[in-house]
């Protein structure tokens, strides 16, 4: 058996799952436990295939005879496509034991939506992002990367009778199809020149480097906007909040890294002569993306848009660590490019974990309090204690605490960036630190936002009824978020032993891997040297538990009576939730700082007392923070269609005479061009 053979399992368990949901109209256990185990099994063997696929590293090809009599599929498993085998299957695992608690609610009948759509078009999502890894010709990943598109755009519209829903999807689809038609253009120039549609044949393919950079521009824009980098990003905060909590999983943690995979394989695959120009791009675009998606996600109280946002920051910082690859080897240092895209491939693994487990903890508080707004939250950390533990395991990580995962591709990325000096060109060693500072000020935003989140929602009182009434949710739920919560922590403490096996991937695509990174055993990483920088998460972890306990064991010694008495309320009565800080009130420091990046709209209604005008008797304030890339790029693009389409339809007259004008006049451009 070759690895191949379990990838085709794993195809065959996410079609089975959408095939068997189509009875659980009639029968909803049928979406609960038989799709949710058949994901289950697809997600195992998409991990084993993943494992397999990086530890074997030579790559294995097949050819099926499933397309056009003259066009067969070309199917490929190699590193770079198991590595993304494995994330996906993580993920898709981990949603396989969440979906069946979290989809009671919707098996119930006053539901209005059929389940059976709900079921099939999850197993074709998944089958479609998997069928997008193995593609080896541009005919097969065309289809696959539609499969997934068109699928995922049902699950968004899924609970259609919502008209923000019905929006979201049509916008989604709409930039999806825009950048599929990029990718197709940027494939057929890589086939005009290779002779073939074929992978192998685009490989061979001779570019001049304006052909080269054209090619790479069209993918940049066309994979750019899956992933949802700055500013093609308007689709990803719409679509991913409407969409149920497990399927804004799938989209959040593991589809954007689809669209990050094709755009590795587009550029260092296919094209291979990289140019540091490219990267130049990337790293501005990416550090863009870092900064502005991390203040949009700062000013959101919708728990899942505020996610949403969050992605947008973390795919910055992964393209970030691409463009620091490439710069680095498109300037002769292949080894630094080498490290740049570990951290990249360590951040696409971070991410998925991360976002995973902070969306099905979304789903999760949903479940329980019906609630996605911050400000109606509040408490939960004595209602749902577990979930709680999770979430605050899943906000340390993104914020990129020390001892998780987030953490260490952070400082990968911050040791790439480090290393400019080396570059001749002293405007790449200006640009590089001011990269390297917008990361770091992104972090410590990202940090100020998910205190933000975790102490709004879990500390406090509970601020609405559905919070206060709120309760743990079952076993499945919880060892879902529990395994990525596990994993966050495992991949945080040992990063040496996940890179020794990410390093097929470069070994793969570059011909070289971090020659000092695990030089040291698992106990140290040292991604340039042992003398220009070390971490070692175990000893940090054995320190941190001994400090740990020699702290409890002090302290219990020195036990008192402690005294428990109400807290002081200055004299205004009981402490009640309106006194607690909000989510509004929390970010309204970063707002007015950072207040020409956002078109604020503000209104402060003040009620007089009819009898005495100078006493207020009630003061309302609201406030909304516009993405200022409506008005900036898409209203400007929706009004230049609108009169272009205005001016087109003149050509309709109505009458049959001009019609046939029209068809005369065509046939005879037709046959000029022809002669």
């Amino acid at each position: 058996m070759s690895p191949l053979t379990l990838a085709y399992l794993a195809l065959i368990s996410a079609l089975a799952s959408g095939i068997i949901a189509l009875g659980a109209d009639r029968y909803p256990a049928l979406l609960r436990y038989g799709s949710s185990i058949l994901l289950g099994l697809c997600g195992l063997l998409a991990v084993i295939t993943g494992l397999w696929a990086m530890i074997d590293e030579a790559p294995t090809k097949d050819l099926l005879a499933l397309g056009l009599p003259w066009l067969k599929w070309h199917l490929r498993l190699d590193a770079l496509s198991g590595f993304f085998f494995g994330v996906v299957g993580i993920l898709v695992f981990a949603v396989s034991l969440f979906a069946p608690g979290y989809l009671r609610e919707y098996t119930h009948r006053k539901n209005q939506n059929a389940l059976s759509v709900l079921g099939l078009f999850t197993g074709l999502f998944i089958l479609g992002m998997l069928l997008v890894l193995l593609a080896d010709d541009a005919f097969v990943f065309m289809i696959s990367w539609e499969l997934m598109s068109v699928s995922s755009y049902f699950l968004v519209v899924y609970q259609h009778q919502h008209a923000a829903n019905r929006r979201a999807a049509f916008l989604y689809l709409l930039m999806a199809h825009i950048g599929g038609l990029a990718i197709l253009l940027g494939f057929g120039v890589l086939a005009g020149f290779g002779g073939g549609f074929t992978f192998g044949a685009m490989r061979a393919a001779e570019l001049s480097a304006t052909w080269a950079s054209i090619a790479f521009a069209l993918a940049f824009f066309g994979f750019g906007m899956k992933a949802g980098m700055v500013p093609l990003h308007a689709w990803l905060p719409e679509a991913h909040p409407v969409a149920p909590s497990h399927i804004s999983a799938l989209m959040s943690g593991v589809m954007l890294k689809v669209a990050i995979y094709g755009l590795i394989r587009f550029t260092y695959d296919l094209i291979g002569d990289i140019q540091w120009q490219w990267g130049l791009v990337m790293l501005v675009i990416g550090s863009a993306s870092t900064l502005l998606g991390v203040l949009y996600a700062m000013l959101r109280n919708n728990l899942k848009r505020l996610l949403a946002y969050s992605s947008i920051e973390n795919i910055g910082i992964i393209l970030s660590g691409l463009g620091l690859s490439m710069i680095f080897i498109g300037t002769g240092h292949k080894i630094l490019g080498v490290i740049g895209l570990i951290a990249a491939l360590y951040h696409v693994l971070s991410h998925a974990l991360f976002k995973g487990l902070l969306f099905l903890g979304a789903g999760a508080i949903a479940h329980a309090t019906h609630e996605y707004d911050l400000n109606n939250m509040g408490g939960l950390i004595r209602r749902m204690p577990q979930t709680s533990v999770f979430f605050l395991i899943g906000c340390m990580s993104i914020a990129g605490i020390p001892l998780l995962n987030g953490f260490v591709s952070e400082w990968l990325t911050f040791q790439t960036a480090l290393q400019a000096p080396v570059l001749e060109s002293g405007v790449l060693r200006s640009i590089i630190p001011v990269a390297a500072a917008v990361l770091a000020l992104s972090a410590a935003l990202a940090a100020a936002c998910f205190v933000k989140v975790y102490g709004v929602a879990f500390l406090g009182q509970a601020r609405s009824r559905h919070a206060a009434r709120a309760r743990e949710v079952d076993f499945g739920m919880r060892a879902a978020m529990g395994l990525l919560a596990f994993l966050c922590v495992v991949f945080g403490i040992f990063p040496s032993t996940v890179i020794s096996i990410i390093d097929a991937v470069p070994n793969l695509l570059l011909g070289a891997g971090p020659p000092s990174a695990t030089a040291q055993g698992w106990l140290w990483l040292t991604p340039i040297s042992p003398k220009v920088a070390s971490y070692s998460a175990p000893l940090v972890f054995v320190a941190i538990i001994i400090f740990a306990l020699i702290s409890y064991l002090v302290l219990r010694r020195r036990a008192v009576d402690i005294r428990r008495g109400p807290a002081w309320d200055c004299g205004f009565g009981s402490l009640n939730s309106r006194m607690q800080y909000t989510g509004t009130a929390f970010s309204m420091p970063i707002q007015r700082i950072f207040a020409p990046v956002w078109d604020l709209k503000e209104e402060i209604e003040e009620t007089k007392n009819s009898a005495q005008p100078l006493r207020t008797e009630g003061m309302r304030h609201q406030m909304q923070a516009l993405d200022r890339s409506w008005s900036r790029v898409y209203e400007p693009i929706g009004r230049l269609v609108l009169l272009a389409a205005r001016r087109i339809g003149r050509i309709q007259t109505g009458s049959i005479h001009t019609y046939l004008a029209y068809s005369f006049f065509t046939l005879i451009l037709l046959l000029w061009v022809v002669t």
